[in-house]
């Protein structure tokens, strides 16, 4: 099956070959492209594996190809982006720093999670940052980024004060997971796109890169997460692409006062009209919603919120998943206290609330939730 994509991402005619990338694209896809450079369709295969199953960064890498045609083809993009900056945490979380081909800068982070897992938090399996890891992984996660930068400006994320520059191509979000699976030596197995940008504002790239990563990377939609902070009608529109992958809603308030507080585009986007079409989203795909909930100390974490939120979810195909907040320089917002934490995760299990908290990865590398920014940009 090809990959679905946008007409700026779809195989060109010889007379528009010098600025095709070809990562991103469906065996399909690449099997025309050869054949319309005068190759055989059996060529289509062999570029196919090699871009995906090899890694092959330049057409002259791909020694099964002729002699002359790699030559020919040297220059000619593949779509791979090149390494700017890497920072490993001791928890052996990896940032990257990526340079795309216009020179702007993206962030991606690998997140191994071990099968020793008995180790205790601040211990490392790695011998020394950068290097392999010395206990097994059990999985493999991605953080990708769908835009440089991000113009939703949420008041405690790092990557929203940075600005928004553009969004990103398929070719280029696809490059993210074979950039850590490279650099892990290891497949990676599940995917979670909340780096930089808001994937529902880069929709139908979104979903070709989606479409790309299972089909081509092998990475099966359900180990598939796309976050969002709510786009009025967007939902609606990822849901009737009918995808596997899991939809990961930002809240992070329990009232719209709060969330406009937090998040500027909520004034376009009442709480209520979010949570509808959530529930219309459930109705049309079957799927449970993830909903998002950054806990900041005395702001968002009281007793009050925890019953205010679980008002609004009750009977909802949902989970609620509990961020304590990772610091950021520009505010002054403060992580709340375990105590905290526990009684607003007791509160919901009474209410009958499905709610799990997810502990910080990367928090020595800046490559926590809420921390990602280009910082080391040329």
């Amino acid at each position: 099956m090809s990959v679905s994509t946008s007409p700026e991402q779809r195989p060109p005619n010889s007379q528009q070959a010098e600025s095709f990338p070809l990562l991103g694209q469906s065996l399909a896809d690449l099997t025309l492209w050869v054949q319309q450079q005068g190759q055989p369709a059996y060529r289509g295969k062999q570029l196919y594996q090699w871009i995906y199953q090899q890694g092959a960064r330049s057409l002259s890498q791909i020694s099964v190809f002729p002699k002359q045609w790699r030559a020919e083809l040297a220059d000619f993009p593949i779509g791979r982006s090149t390494l700017h900056y890497r920072s490993a945490a001791p928890d052996g979380t990896v940032k990257f720093l990526l340079r795309l081909a216009d020179q702007q800068i993206i962030e991606t982070v690998g997140i191994p999670t071990f099968k020793t897992l008995s180790q205790k938090v601040g211990s490392s399996p790695f011998t020394d940052p950068g290097s392999a890891p010395t206990a097994p992984l059990d999985r493999l996660t991605v953080c990708v980024s769908s835009q440089v930068g991000c113009p939703m400006a949420c008041d405690f994320c790092a990557t929203g004060k940075g600005g928004f520059k553009r969004n990103l191509a398929v070719h280029e979000i696809v490059d993210q997971v074979l950039t850590v699976q490279e650099d892990f030596g290891q497949r990676v197995s599940n995917i979670v796109f909340m780096g930089m940008g808001e994937p529902l504002l880069n929709l139908e790239n979104t979903v070709a890169a989606v479409r790309s990563i299972n089909q081509d990377v092998g990475i099966g939609q359900r180990l598939i997460t796309i976050s969002t902070v709510g786009i009025p009608g967007r939902i609606r529109r990822l849901a009737e692409h009918q995808l596997q992958a899991t939809l990961a809603v930002s809240l992070h308030a329990s009232n719209q006062a709060l969330r406009e507080q937090l998040i500027p585009s909520a004034r376009q986007y009442p709480l209520s009209a979010l949570l509808d079409e959530c529930r219309e989203y459930v109705q049309i795909t079957g799927r449970r919603v993830t909903f998002e909930y950054i806990l900041l100390a005395g702001l968002n974490d009281c007793s009050e919120h925890a019953l205010e939120l679980a008002g609004h979810l009750r009977g909802f195909q949902s989970h609620v998943n509990l961020i304590p907040y990772n610091p950021i320089q520009e505010v002054d917002y403060q992580r709340p206290d375990e105590q905290r934490i526990q009684t607003f995760v007791r509160i919901l299990k009474q209410q009958q609330i499905a709610v799990s908290v997810r502990r910080s990865r990367g928090l020595a590398a800046d490559a926590a939730c809420g921390q990602l920014r280009a910082s080391q940009s040329a």
